[in-house]
């Protein structure tokens, strides 16, 4: 069993820890348990719940008129509601609750579904992104098992590599990008998806993969010359220091734009070298990479 905390909630939810705590106060559909120390913490069955009743509060339902519902209406109300984002909603929800009962064959399911009707680029931005980015706060602070991580990063991957696989692009833009993630970088999703948008805007994609040195890196660059290099660093090793791999990468590629994006560059402040340039979006890679075609 999961615990997960009210900061967590928040994180997956979007409903501020102080109003959770309002609901449990004045409802009947959280009943918490406490650590010794009288610290809140919640069960999956109740983080299933949190998310049933956020969806249908933020798309019209009053808290009042959800708690006086048994679980079987709350289902077949979510199960109704046709706005798009709404939908959206309630598919990464599903994925989340999937995820944490280690449900793989109902988690594959839903991704399955939603690709079938929006098609692959649409469920990476609209769907896979989100999901990642809620349930990467659960993992970076220890609240889901890595395995669970694992499992389903694995079965994403699957499905971007399958619909890159399947792209016929309709332009060759006679440009090439180098994708790659530095030594004790392996969270690999973001990569791959950035070789699906590149690959279907007809740039040739060499891709390295995760985990690589910058020696190898030199090594390929230098026998292909692309045209720029691009990663996304969300999270390494110990040790690895980001002000130095940016040193010896401007120096090692003086001559090619490095784009990086991801968690540590949006939190860098010190002044770039010429040719490193940071993004904060995937989309705003997308836009650069354009002025470079």
């Amino acid at each position: 069993m999961n615990a997960f905390t009210i900061k967590d909630l928040e994180n997956l939810t979007g409903i501020k820890a102080h109003t959770i705590r309002i609901w449990e106060q004045r409802y009947h559909f959280l009943k918490p348990g406490r650590t010794q120390t009288n610290i809140r913490y919640y069960t999956n069955d109740e983080l299933k719940k949190i998310l049933n009743i956020s969806l249908l509060n933020k798309f019209g339902y009053k808290i009042s008129h959800i708690d006086r519902m048994s679980e079987e209406e709350i289902n077949n109300k979510i199960l109704q509601l046709s706005n798009l984002q709404a939908l959206q909603e309630r598919v990464i929800h599903e994925l989340i609750q999937a995820m944490i009962e280690m449900d793989l064959e109902r988690f594959e399911d839903a991704l399955d579904n939603h690709i079938g009707s929006r098609g692959i680029e649409k469920t990476i931005q609209q769907i896979i992104f989100p999901f990642m980015e809620r349930i990467g706060v659960l993992w970076m602070a220890g609240h889901i098992n890595p395995a669970q991580e694992h499992l389903v990063s694995n079965i994403v991957r699957q499905k971007i590599l399958v619909g890159t696989d399947s792209l016929v692009p309709v332009l060759d833009q006679n440009k090439s990008g180098l994708l790659f993630l530095p030594e004790g970088e392996y969270h690999e999703l973001a990569l791959l998806y950035m070789q699906f948008l590149f690959k279907n805007r007809g740039i040739r994609v060499i891709y390295l993969g995760a985990n690589i040195p910058l020696e190898d890196i030199a090594f390929v660059v230098k026998m292909k010359a692309p045209d720029f290099m691009y990663s996304h660093i969300t999270s390494t090793a110990n040790g690895f220091g980001f002000e130095r791999f940016i040193s010896q990468a401007s120096k090692k590629f003086d001559q090619t734009p490095m784009i990086i994006s991801g968690r540590l560059a949006m939190t860098y402040e010190k002044r770039l070298p010429e040719k490193i340039i940071f993004r904060k979006s995937l989309p705003e890679v997308i836009e650069y990479v354009a002025t470079l075609l």
